[in-house]
């Protein structure tokens, strides 16, 4: 019987107990084509005997930067893993610069792109790398396919050391690298060993409704983040046939081809689900359109477990029926679960798709923590609307007197690469290490973030805000897409906003207002202006006087990762922000 120690142990333990004939499946030009568990496995040593006989060494590390997910990078994964080199992901979006940085902070040998825009982006700081060779994963003139190393794979003769090097892998050896997409500064090298992301897996899997054998995943997170990338291999314990997504533009076609039992989502993509939702129940009319808003708004007051008594029940199982069957099969029919992470989930999302039964099980952790610390789960009483869920086995969470949330187990990094120094920063004598988080375990061990510690800023009147919760509940108006909270050091905290410019240019064609086209014109217009100052307002009663927003300014631009606001996991620069939008901040406090 297999035992799970090392990260390619799950297609191997998948093998031998539930054998799945789609394990991982990719749409090429127009059609899935799919690898069985054998296959799967067949492939990945192919792949390690061509590696080998590409002069791979133990501990040699492998870079490969994808912009989708897609059956070669498991296959790769697998064949780097158990020939004991390791594999370096890397972020597609991340600057020139940045690429140049983590190829040669890592030292890697060899690297996979998936496509010609990655391939150009890497061809433009390749020669400052110590890079022996490129492959890509697409058929690109100039450049060396993948295929090369799996033809030079297909001679079985080297299979003996394939397999005396799988033996020779510890479960405590290091297994990746993943640079953290910093808001500030270098990306950080985490370290984290085949222990740290089993046992990860293992301690979370009793928190995911599976039955083996019996359910459909669509892929489409980035697997360069630990989040979705862990997710898979929980996926493959689970014997969970995996489709990978073709791109983000065309999920929802995928969804309706694929339906999947689940999903991973991040907050910021739910809230576009819903607006689009919303923004088709706002062109109905009559009583349709009175019976989607009575839905949305029994949603709103959902409670788990039937809190809110037999008549609210009565009301949402007829609601359930008329509107939000609808809803759920608009991503494709048979969604059970959906787990989120990488930033807080508003609490009326949690409502309202726990109301359709399409269940958002929100999570917490980070890329040191391989990444799960704790998790919801529907069952036994362990889902709770604005929480991170209870802590997972084997893990320990303690709250130090400042607030920041403290945390060690299997599951914690061996540490930052190259950097002893962060190191020993970020993990105290006792073994906790400081996750930068503020937060609370609440009486029935449920675990709730407040906010960054880093992000937590102190007013001139000597105010603590904490920007994150603002931020959130801002965001519940649909006149606002993205928000900044500002205002350490001054007399009085404020925002940069960027508005929901799709969702302006509709409210105001209802209300008959001429905006302009122009994202300059939509923010410089007075009507909008006091439009989204009604909003803020509203949101405001909810905070203390110290806390509220008293000025904003509106950004005439979308904010993104490529114009370096954003990190690759949406969560905001905040320093880039700030610098770029200068002159707005001047206007606000200086002026």
């Amino acid at each position: 019987m297999i035992e799970i120690k090392r990260l390619f142990d799950f297609p191997y333990y998948q093998l031998e107990n539930h054998p799945l004939e789609v394990a991982l499946s990719t749409k090429y030009n127009g059609s899935w084509h799919s690898l069985s568990t054998q296959e799967y496995i067949d492939k990945a040593n192919t792949l390690s005997r061509g590696l080998l006989r590409l002069g791979i060494k133990p501990n040699d590390k492998i870079a490969v930067i994808s912009s989708s997910n897609r059956t070669e990078w498991s296959v790769l994964d697998i064949g780097v893993l158990q020939i004991a080199a390791q594999n370096v992901p890397v972020y597609p979006t991340i600057s020139e610069d940045e690429y140049e940085y983590v190829l040669n902070h890592s030292e890697a040998k060899y690297c996979f792109v998936s496509d010609k825009e990655v391939l150009a982006k890497l061809n433009a700081i390749r020669k400052k790398t110590k890079l022996k060779d490129v492959y890509s994963f697409d058929e690109i003139p100039g450049c060396k396919n993948w295929k090369e190393v799996l033809e030079a794979g297909q001679d079985k003769s080297n299979q003996d050391e394939v397999e005396k090097l799988r033996k020779s892998v510890k479960e405590d050896d290091l297994a990746t690298i993943i640079y953290t997409s910093g808001t500030t500064g270098r990306p950080k090298g985490v370290m984290l060993s085949h222990r740290n992301i089993v046992r990860d897996v293992i301690d979370s899997a009793p928190r995911v409704p599976f039955e083996f054998g019996a359910y459909t995943a669509l892929s489409f997170l980035p697997v360069c983040h630990i989040f979705e990338r862990m997710i898979l291999y929980l996926y493959q314990y689970h014997s969970v046939s995996i489709y990978f997504a073709e791109s983000i533009e065309k999920l929802s076609d995928n969804l309706k081809e694929v339906q999947p039992h689940i999903i991973t989502a991040v907050p910021r993509l739910l809230e576009k689900v819903y607006d689009k939702i919303i923004a088709k129940g706002n062109s109905l009319e009559g009583i349709k359109k009175k019976l989607f808003y009575w839905a949305v708004e029994l949603g709103l007051q959902y409670e788990p477990y039937g809190a809110n008594g037999w008549w609210y029940e009565t009301k949402l199982k007829l609601a359930r029926k008329l509107i939000f069957s609808k809803w759920k099969e608009g991503l494709g029919g048979n969604i059970e679960l959906i787990v989120s992470g990488s930033a807080a989930l508003q609490p009326r999302l949690a409502r309202i798709f726990a109301a359709a039964e399409m269940p958002v099980m929100e999570g917490y952790g980070l890329t040191e923590t391989s990444p799960v610390i704790a998790v919801n789960d529907q069952r036994n009483k362990g889902f709770k609307i604005g929480t991170v869920g209870k802590v997972i086995d084997e893990v320990e969470v303690k709250i130090a007197e400042d607030g920041e949330i403290l945390t060690k187990g299997p599951n914690l990094m061996m540490g930052y690469y190259k950097d002893e120094e962060k190191t020993k920063e970020a993990i105290n004598s006792e073994g906790f290490f400081h996750t930068g988080d503020i937060g609370e375990l609440d009486g029935d061990g449920f675990l709730k973030i407040t906010d960054r510690k880093k992000e937590m800023f102190k007013t001139s009147g000597g105010k603590y805000v904490a920007p994150q919760i603002i931020e959130n509940t801002m965001k519940q108006s649909r006149f606002i897409d993205q928000i900044m909270v500002i205002g350490e050091g001054e007399k009085m905290p404020a925002a940069f906003i960027q508005p929901n410019f799709d969702f302006i240019k509709d409210w105001a064609k209802l209300k008959k207002i001429d905006i302009g086209e122009s994202y300059k014109e939509i923010v410089e217009n007075s009507e909008v202006n006091k439009r989204i100052q009604e909003e803020i307002n509203f949101y405001n009663s909810k905070f203390g006087h110290w806390e509220q927003i008293k000025r904003f300014e509106l950004t005439p631009e979308v904010w993104s990762i490529e114009n370096n606001q954003l990190t690759p996991t949406m969560k905001l620069k905040r320093r880039n922000i700030k610098d770029r939008y200068g002159d707005l901040y001047n206007k606000i406090y200086r002026n």
